[in-house]
């Protein structure tokens, strides 16, 4: 007998753009393959998602208010939202409980999904209709607004410190209501363990399609790509132009900076002139334009979950540097800089771990001098590059990951 599947997502999971429509997709194809899945997508344009044929057997569509989205409107809702004690992702979702129970009545589903905890508080309402309710959980939202809140200052700071506390709150309360958590890896599921005891929680990874390395030939770019509306990748961008990238420019001056992503719109104000740094936009494949970096680095401070960034840059065989934030949660073997503790005097490497994935750096420093040496040494940026494209093979596809919802959880429903 077909089983039915009922989806509800903030994001579509087409077009594959961003980390979280490659993971909701992956659901969508590993549950389409043995079930009916219904979407119930939020969305601002009310246009439904473009996905590929045979996939759904339903689209369904909740209007969202359209918001501003220039800096001065989201620093006044997010203020009055942290006044409220209500995390912004979550109020922007929130309101909707007689639309969808428009949506499902008459409805009957074995599974019912949400996508990002923004969805959380409809748990209840989805399990009236459903046999098993999961969510699948991207970050740990109060972990993220916590790390936000360190690398920020001022008034958003402290915002970020209350939705931190908020979202915890949330989190201590709604995930045991669920039949089943999915965290992006152990790292994750550990901290959603800590949070609220009760919940079920399993491991499903990030990953992206298997596929072909990009033939194209390699230019003489250091490649950071990400969505730039999102606070850690602002944050990371800011650190990368002022405190990386001028030594790398200094010492290697033939090297571009190529920001790869949307939004760039809100990282122009970081970007000085002359510095050999380029932004691309929003672009249709931005995996041909990784494919094309000499070096992909990815200088977080901040986040939760794990990086689809990096699996990106695996895929294309491309040399990654990373630091710890920016790699938590990924199964790796690294070549450590620096001591990450601010002594940025530190560059020579300190710890070998077998044959590296990736390299790991933490201040300015240790990632500009990792940078310059692997630019200049192509045999090194060659087995760099391809450990990583081994382990993405190994691990990080979607075939991989779907082997860890068969033996966790759902072959047994």
């Amino acid at each position: 007998m077909t089983k039915s599947v009922l989806m509800l997502s903030p994001e579509p999971p087409y077009p594959l753009q961003g980390g979280g429509a490659f993971r909701i997709a992956s659901l969508v194809h590993y549950f389409a393959k043995f079930a009916d899945v219904d979407l119930v997508l939020f969305s601002e344009s009310g246009r439904p998602a473009v996905v590929p044929e045979g996939l759904l057997r339903s689209q369904t569509v909740i209007r969202l208010p359209v918001h501003q989205t220039n800096t001065a409107a989201r620093y006044l809702r997010n203020a009055r939202r942290a006044l409220r004690g209500v995390p912004p992702l979550v109020d922007r979702l929130a309101g909707h409980q007689e639309e969808l129970a428009g949506i499902l009545s008459g409805r009957r589903y074995d599974v019912g999904i949400i996508e990002h905890f923004w969805g959380a508080p409809y748990v209840e309402q989805l399990g009236m209709v459903c046999n098993k309710t999961v969510l699948d959980l991207h970050n740990v939202e109060s972990v993220l607004h916590a790390r936000c809140g360190e690398t920020s200052g001022g008034l958003v700071a402290a915002g970020q410190r209350r939705f931190a506390g908020c979202s915890e709150a949330l989190e201590g309360r709604l995930l045991p209501k669920f039949s089943l958590v999915l965290a992006t890896s152990a790292t994750d599921a550990a901290m959603t363990r800590r949070i609220a005891p009760g919940s079920r929680v399993e491991i499903y990874p990030n990953a992206i399609p298997e596929m072909d390395v990009p033939a194209v030939l390699e230019q003489p770019v250091v490649v950071f790509s990400g969505n730039f509306e999102y606070h850690p990748n602002i944050d990371a961008v800011r650190f990368l132009v002022h405190s990386i990238w001028p030594e790398v420019r200094k010492r290697c001056p033939e090297l571009r900076l190529r920001l790869v992503g949307r939004g760039d719109s809100f990282i122009r104000h970081l970007l000085p002139s002359g510095m050999g740094i380029e932004t691309t936009g929003q672009i249709d494949n931005a995996m041909a334009e990784i494919a094309t970096a000499r070096i992909v680095v990815a200088p977080l401070r901040a986040g939760s979950g794990t990086r689809i960034k990096i699996l990106e840059a695996w895929a294309t065989a491309r040399p990654v540097i990373a630091t710890s934030v920016a790699a938590e949660g990924l199964e790796y073997r690294a070549l450590e800089y620096g001591q990450g503790q601010g002594r940025e005097s530190v560059s020579e490497p300190l710890v070998q771990r077998g044959n590296d994935d990736l390299w790991i750096a933490n201040d300015g420093h240790s990632i500009a001098d990792a940078i310059v040496r692997l630019n200049a040494d192509p045999e090194r940026r060659a087995r760099l590059a391809a450990g990583g494209l081994r382990l993405f093979r190994q691990r990080y596809t979607w075939q991989a990951a779907w082997r860890t919802l068969d033996a966790n959880w759902f072959a047994s429903q």
